[in-house]
């Protein structure tokens, strides 16, 4: 077999696999739609918070609740000792803007 004909069948059959991910979506898609319906409505009623995103640090697990010193907190110069630290982005409220 060339390596064109295997190439070109891989590229087909990524292809296909592509479109059957569109039609289940579009199959399953009324479904979903009513279980985050479902899902919305638990949350309200039992009054959840954030969703826990780490579960090492209390500023990754829950971002909007951070405040600008809390990975510090050991000493100002301290190392981020949590790698969920160095993914998770600041939150919005803690970002200065500058303006030029």
């Amino acid at each position: 077999m060339r390596k064109s004909t295997a190439y070109l069948s891989f590229i087909g059959a990524n292809l296909l696999l592509a479109g059957l991910m569109f039609v289940h979506a579009s199959y399953t898609q009324e479904e979903s739609r009513r279980q985050i319906t479902d899902e919305r409505e638990l949350v309200r009623r039992l009054e959840l918070t954030d969703l826990c995103l780490f579960t090492d640090a209390r500023y990754t697990r829950h971002p909007s609740m951070a405040d600008i010193h809390t990975a510090f907190q050991d000493a100002p110069m301290s190392f981020d000792h949590f790698p969920s630290g160095s993914i998770m982005p600041p939150p919005p409220h803690l970002k200065r803007h500058e303006t030029d």
